[in-house]
């Protein structure tokens, strides 16, 4: 007796209906996943921010004054990569240029404000922001200078000076923030420092081997990597994506007060 035997399986035409079901789904789902992804890197990005924030502030604390930006073009585990450059008794900047952009070498910054990026091993933090690139951070420089500089800033002059700290109350920042590079209105002025993560498309932001990712052009992100002291921060969109946080005059005094270490 013979058995006939059935054979059950795909033909082409259902493998290749089930084949394109399968594409649609993932297709669906892979915008989702991503979007996900991207807001987990910024809520990752502001927490680590918020921590800076204290650090700074602890530091301030500790030291009488806010740290100096480090040289941003040091690659990861050079000498001095990451930690706050200073000469002397202030921070130390490239020669010309107005003496703002941070450097190793042996030369004073003399310009009202110097950037660089964060002192991550001098602060004890991450080096970078969720997308691996590193924070820029700008300093007025009478904030960070140390404090037998005694430098206080235009138009303070306190009596007596204070012996623990490198500012006074009536120091004033140089730092401005805006809500656009061009009409937009005031979000803080004077700024004692400000750092940023260049977000998701790091946009004039430092990587680990010291080199510069391509600024922006013409626009909002632009403003925050020319290395004046004028910054841009607003709601994220589709050409701007910088986090930009301020450090406030009133918070870092009102801890320098509690802490003692001034008037």
């Amino acid at each position: 007796m013979l058995i006939k035997k059935s054979f059950a399986g795909f033909t082409l035409v259902e493998m290749a209906i089930v084949l394109m079901i399968v594409g649609l789904l993932l297709g669906g789902l892979i915008p989702t996943i991503s979007g996900q992804m991207e807001r987990q890197h910024i809520n990752e990005t502001r927490k680590q921010m918020d921590e800076i924030q204290q650090a700074l502030i602890g530091f301030a604390i500790i030291n009488g004054r806010l740290p100096c930006p480090a040289k941003a073009t040091l690659a990861t585990g050079l000498a001095s990569a990451g930690e706050e450059a200073t000469t002397g008794n202030t921070c130390a900047c490239v020669a010309g240029g107005g003496n703002t952009v941070a450097d190793t070498s042996a030369i004073p910054c003399t310009g009202p404000t110097v950037t660089g990026v964060l002192p991550w091993v001098t602060l004890g933090i991450k080096e970078t922001d969720a997308w691996e690139r590193r924070y820029t951070y700008r300093v007025t420089r009478h904030f960070a200078d140390q404090i037998a500089a005694n430098t206080f800033g235009t138009g303070c002059t306190p009596s007596p000076a204070p012996t623990a700290s490198s500012f006074a109350l009536c120091s004033p920042g140089e730092m401005d923030v805006e809500s656009a590079d061009s009409g937009g209105t005031d979000v803080a002025d004077n700024m004692p420092a400000i750092f940023l993560s260049h977000g998701k498309n790091g946009a004039g932001a430092y990587i680990s081997n010291g080199t510069q990712l391509a600024v922006s052009t013409g626009d909002d992100e632009e403003e925050n990597s020319d290395n004046d002291k004028n910054f841009v921060s607003h709601n994220i969109t589709s050409d701007f994506d910088d986090l930009v946080i301020w450090l406030s005059p009133n918070t870092l005094i009102n801890r320098m007060v509690t802490a003692g270490k001034l008037p």
